[in-house]
C-alpha cells in the first residue's frame, strides 16, 4: 500500500506539475480545437507523461530495493545490519531477578559472520550472543549458559524492562522480541520498507543475470533459442487462429445460418481462459511442440471471429446500399466496402490475440517444454530463482510491445482510412 501510495502521488504531483508549468510554455496546438473531449484524434499520448511513468516505476523498484542505480536519499528505510542489543529479566526460584544482555549480530543473508564477543557479566544470568540474518529471526535460548536452567524455575519476566509472557512480544529499537509458548525469546529484526532480494531483486541482479544468460545460456540452451522458441510458438498458433477466425467472423457476420450456427460456439468458449484447456489439449494432442501450437491457436481463434463479426457488423448499411445503386456485385461489395471497413476492428483484435497469446505461452510451455521464455520463468519459480522469473517477464513484456507497435505500423499503412470514413 504504500508504494502504491507514493506512485499515486507521483502521478498527480506530476499531472499538475506538467498541466500548469510545461505546458504553459510549450504551444499545444491541438487545446486550439472547438471540441477536444470525443474526438479521437485530439487524444495523444503525452510523451512527458510516458516518460514519467517509466522512471517512477524503475525508481520505486531501485528505492524499494537499495539498487545503486538510485541515489541513497532516495533509497526506502532498509532492514537493521549490525549489533542489536536488548536486556532481559530472568527469576529462578529461591533466586532475586537478575538482568543480562542479549548482543545479536544481524547480517546479510550470503555473507559469512562470527559472533560477537562479550563479557558474560557477574550476575547468575549470563550475557548471550546469537547471530540472525537480515529479514530473518532466530530463537535465543537464553538460559542454556545461565547457573540456574529451567529445571530450577528459570523464566523470563521482562525485556528492556518491559513485561512479557509466552505469546507476547517487546518492541525494541533494533526489531520485535517475542516470547514463545514454552518461553524461548525469539528475535525478529527490523525489517525496514525494501523488499528482501529473494521477493524482488534490485534492477542490477536482474541485469547482471539478464547478462549471464546471455552468455551462458540457460538449461543448455542461449537466451535467443529460448524467446525464439516462444515466438515461433506464438506466432504459429496466432497466425492459424486467425487463418480460420477471421473467415469464421466473416461468415457469422453475413450468413443468419453461420450465425446462428457458430455464435453459441464462439460465445461459450470465449469467456473458457486458455489455461482450462490445458489438461483436455495434453489429452488430444500429447506433450509436444502440436499441443502447445494448439492452445496458443485456441488463445487467438475466438478473439479473432468476435473480431471480424464486429467488423462486418460495423459496416455503415449506407455504403452498401450505395454501392448496391451502383451496379456492385456480392463480390465487389465485399471486396470494396466490407472488408475495408472491417480491418479495423480486425487489427484490433489481431493486437488483443497477441497479447492472449503472450500470456498463454507460460503456460504453453509448462508442460515437457525444454525451450521457451516461459519455461525459464516456471523451473526458476520453483527453484526462487526471482531474478530470472523478473528477467523473463521483462523480456516478454518488451517482445509483446514491439509486437503491438510493428501491429500498429501495419494498421496505420494498410488501413490509413481508419478513424476518417
Amino acid at each position: 500500500m504504500i508504494v502504491f501510495a507514493i506512485y499515486i502521488a507521483i502521478f498527480v504531483v506530476s499531472f499538475f506539475v506538467v498541466k500548469f508549468v510545461v505546458h504553459k510554455t510549450v504551444t499545444d496546438y491541438t487545446s486550439l480545437k472547438t471540441v477536444t473531449f470525443g474526438d479521437e484524434s485530439a487524444v495523444t499520448p503525452n510523451r512527458i507523461a510516458s516518460v514519467i511513468s517509466v522512471l517512477s516505476i524503475f525508481l520505486l523498484w531501485g528505492a524499494f530495493t537499495g539498487s545503486s542505480y538510485v541515489p541513497r536519499f532516495l533509497h526506502a528505510p532498509g532492514p537493521f545490519i549490525g549489533d542489536a542489543v536488548f536486556t532481559y529479566t530472568a527469576e529462578a526460584e529461591g533466586q532475586a531477578p537478575d538482568d543480562a544482555t542479549v548482543t545479536v549480530r544481524v547480517f546479510e543473508v550470503g555473507t559469512d559472520v562470527d559472533d560477537p564477543e562479550v563479557a558474560p557479566g557477574d550476575g547468575w544470568a549470563k550475557n548471550d550472543v546469537d547471530t540472525v540474518g537480515a529479514w530473518r529471526s532466530g530463537l535465543i535460548r537464553v538460559d542454556r549458559n545461565d547457573e540456574f536452567g529451567r529445571d530450577e524455575g528459570h523464566r523470563v519476566v521482562a525485556v528492556n524492562g518491559e513485561p512479557i509472557a509466552p505469546g507476547q512480544s517487546v518492541q525494541t529499537e533494533f526489531g520485535r522480541v517475542g516470547m514463545s509458548p514454552k518461553g524461548t525469546l525469539n528475535f525478529e529484526p527490523a525489517k525496514g520498507w525494501q523488499m528482501e532480494p529473494i521477493w524482488l531483486p534490485p534492477p542490477e541482479a536482474v541485469l547482471a543475470r539478464l547478462g549471464e544468460i546471455a552468455s551462458e545460456g540457460y538449461r543448455d540452451s542461449t537466451l535467443w533459442e529460448h524467446l525464439g522458441y516462444s515466438l515461433f510458438r506464438v506466432v504459429v498458433g496466432f497466425f492459424f487462429g486467425a487463418l480460420v477466425g477471421i473467415p469464421l467472423g466473416y461468415a457469422m457476420g453475413l450468413s443468419n445460418w453461420f450465425r446462428g450456427w457458430f455464435d453459441p460456439i464462439v460465445e461459450f468458449m470465449r469467456p473458457v481462459p486458455p489455461l482450462a484447456l490445458i489438461p483436455l489439449v495434453i489429452i488430444w494432442a500429447g506433450i509436444g511442440e502440436v499441443g502447445k501450437i494448439i492452445l496458443l491457436f485456441l488463445a487467438a481463434l475466438w478473439i479473432m471471429a468476435i473480431a471480424a463479426r464486429a467488423g462486418v457488423s460495423g459496416v455503415a448499411i449506407s455504403k452498401v446500399h450505395a454501392a448496391y445503386s451502383l451496379g456492385a456485385s456480392k463480390f465487389q461489395i465485399m471486396r470494396h466496402v466490407i472488408v475495408p471497413n472491417s480491418l479495423p476492428e480486425i487489427f484490433t483484435g489481431a493486437r488483443v490475440a497477441m497479447g492472449v497469446c503472450w500470456g498463454t505461452v507460460v503456460a504453453a510451455e509448462l508442460v515437457a517444454a525444454e525451450k521457451g521464455a516461459g519455461m525459464m520463468i516456471m523451473v526458476a519459480s520453483k527453484f526462487q530463482l526471482t531474478d530470472i522469473v523478473i528477467m523473463g517477464i521483462i523480456l516478454i513484456g518488451v517482445i509483446g510491445f514491439g509486437i503491438d507497435i510493428l501491429m500498429r505500423m501495419a494498421e496505420k499503412a494498410l488501413v490509413p482510412w481508419k478513424g476518417r470514413v
